[in-house]
């Protein structure tokens, strides 16, 4: 059972056990204990992509490296690369994930000649746009 779910059933069994003894005509008030036994959620850490090429330009099919870091994403989560084209994000078959650091590698190979506009993205959160030339 999770932490959350044992702390929502220990104040149930808590007011359950006050409302009896209200019931019971008894004149016991709830203990500042009692009350102190609450729930609060941590807010979610801001998740941030940061992402790299390794060359501004090389020829079509020729591979080079993306690196960044992330904040806010657990070791082992997915990143994939997505390409902008004619206007729409798409997701490339090239997909890595966070390291322990925090950081991440990612070999591409892309044969769109001209400007490509690439990012990192990982769920809703994705990277700045960076840009590589194909010739």
């Amino acid at each position: 059972m999770n932490r959350t779910r044992r702390l929502v059933v220990a104040g149930a069994a808590l007011l359950a056990a006050a409302a009896l003894s209200q019931g019971a005509g008894s004149a016991f008030a709830a203990t500042p204990a009692a009350a102190a036994t609450s729930v609060t959620a941590t807010p979610a850490a801001k998740v941030s992509i940061t992402a790299k090429a390794s060359t501004a330009s090389v020829k079509a099919w020729q591979q080079f490296t993306v690196t960044g870091r992330t904040t806010g994403l657990a070791a082992g989560t997915g990143l994939t690369l997505q390409q902008k084209q004619h206007g729409t994000w798409v997701s490339l078959p090239a997909r890595t994930v966070v390291n322990r650091d925090h950081s991440y590698y990612l070999r591409v190979e892309l044969g769109l000649h001209g400007l490509n506009q690439l990012r990192i993205v990982s769920g809703s959160a994705s990277s700045a746009v960076f840009e590589v030339t194909i010739h």
